[in-house]
């Protein structure tokens, strides 16, 4: 099994995470709504990728726009929902990357995230962090400060993704979160600014195409600086969102939980880790 010694940045963050755990519940006022009780969300926090997929499927016969990659490299992301990883697991089970959720909102910090980012990268994957978006609690550079400052950070190490916004349906309320399209694409573009002026790095963007074309009108405003995410539960991706020209990852199955395909070999993912 490959191993690898933790930096002494990425141990400081992992002390620091394990002292807090045990603080990290959240204190918004969200209520899931009836669909995200249906979908594990029980209580305010508990959102995580890709928890309402869209089903939309091609239609007979129709090529998908965009076909399955030939050269990917496996990987996962998790949330509190997995709790304690079993990574030698995942590692054996040939998965190499894995993105870990850090943050939702602004008061909440995923409790096994010590755990989940330094025990990944102990085994020896290229680990990330995401951030779940609540565009109606406050602004995108509030989110993105709060994300950076809490387990979204990134340093070259050759195995340090760069964050994920996480932004699709709200378990809480409206799908758009009451936000016009004008204004979800100011609100993102605020939260990717605010992150690259924090960490360097522009943040990779995890969306679908059915909650992106109604919630920014299908915006190509991202498509030459922040790398694709696509959620799509099917043999292949389909037709990507915003115009994106090809995706970086995408999430193509919840079973037995998400799996992800990074596009390319592993020396494109490293490459992407060391910026």
């Amino acid at each position: 099994m490959k191993s690898a010694l933790f930096t002494g940045a990425a141990v400081a963050l992992g002390l620091l995470l394990a002292s807090t755990g045990s603080a990290q519940a959240s204190t918004t006022t969200d209520t899931p709504t009836p669909t995200a009780r249906q979908h594990g969300i029980t209580k305010a926090g508990e959102a995580y990728m890709g928890w309402l997929q869209n089903t939309t499927t091609t239609s007979a016969g129709a090529a998908p726009a965009v076909m399955a990659p030939d050269a990917v490299v496996e990987g996962i992301d998790v949330s509190s929902h997995q709790g304690n990883v079993d990574w030698a697991s995942q590692w054996n089970s040939g998965k190499r990357f894995a993105y870990v959720k850090a943050t939702e909102g602004t008061s909440y910090k995923n409790p096994y995230f010590a755990q989940q980012y330094n025990g990944s990268y102990n085994v020896g994957m290229i680990r990330g962090s995401y951030h779940f978006a609540l565009p109606d609690n406050s602004s995108g550079a509030t989110q993105a400060n709060y994300f950076a400052s809490n387990g979204g950070g990134w340093s070259r190490d050759g195995k340090t993704l760069p964050g994920s916004l996480d932004i699709e349906y709200n378990p809480y309320g409206a799908t758009c979160y009451g936000l016009s399209q004008a204004s979800m694409v100011n609100w993102i573009r605020d939260f990717v600014n605010t992150y690259k002026s924090r960490t360097g790095r522009d943040a990779v963007i995890y969306t679908n195409l059915d909650w992106w074309t109604r919630c920014t009108g299908n915006t190509t405003a991202f498509n030459t600086t922040n790398p694709l995410w696509v959620a799509r539960y099917a043999s292949a991706p389909g037709t990507l969102p915003g115009g994106w020209p090809f995706y970086t990852f995408w999430q193509w199955t919840s079973s037995p939980l998400d799996q992800d395909h990074f596009n390319g070999d592993m020396s494109r993912l490293q490459a992407l880790a060391n910026g």
